[in-house]
């Protein structure tokens, strides 16, 4: 069972991975910006199943969290703020490796990244977003991987 630094290790060999496939294949047109975006959000999965526990993943998980709720706070967003922080909370209600280590969280947790600008913006959003929720779908694949909850 890898810590921080494994599983950020994890999530970086799959982002890259994911991301040549998606370019080689056609999926994606390579820029260098959505790259590194598509590589973050990777990176934020591979670390989100250990934030219920007291750990550098869940300090670094946090600090990007703190940091995006200040700047919806500075832009005046504060319903989404509001949202932001209380939905951060929810790991903390559980037990370390229960809800997060699962596959159906793996796949529900990243769902806002393709529902709130859906609902926002509208159905022409999600061809936008769904790298987005699908890198970050992999970094938290390559979390539960690594900690073998596929055995």
């Amino acid at each position: 069972m890898p810590g921080y630094k494994g599983h950020l290790a994890g999530g970086l060999f799959f982002a890259v991975m994911c991301l040549v496939g998606a370019v080689l294949i056609g999926w994606l047109v390579f820029d260098p910006l959505l790259a590194a975006g598509l590589v973050g959000f990777c990176l934020l999965g591979a670390l989100f199943p250990d934030v219920d526990t007291d750990s550098k993943g869940q300090n670094l998980y946090y600090m990007v969290l703190a940091a995006v709720d200040f700047g919806l706070i500075l832009q005046k967003y504060y319903m989404w703020a509001a949202w932001l922080g209380l939905l951060s909370m929810f790991p903390a209600m559980g037990s370390h490796r229960g809800w997060t280590h699962t596959w159906w969280a793996m796949l529900i947790i990243p769902l806002p990244i393709l529902l709130i600008p859906t609902l926002a913006l509208g159905i022409e959003a999600i061809e936008t977003f769904a790298p987005f929720y699908t890198a970050f779908c992999v970094g938290y694949f390559s979390h539960l991987l690594l900690d073998g909850e596929f055995r």
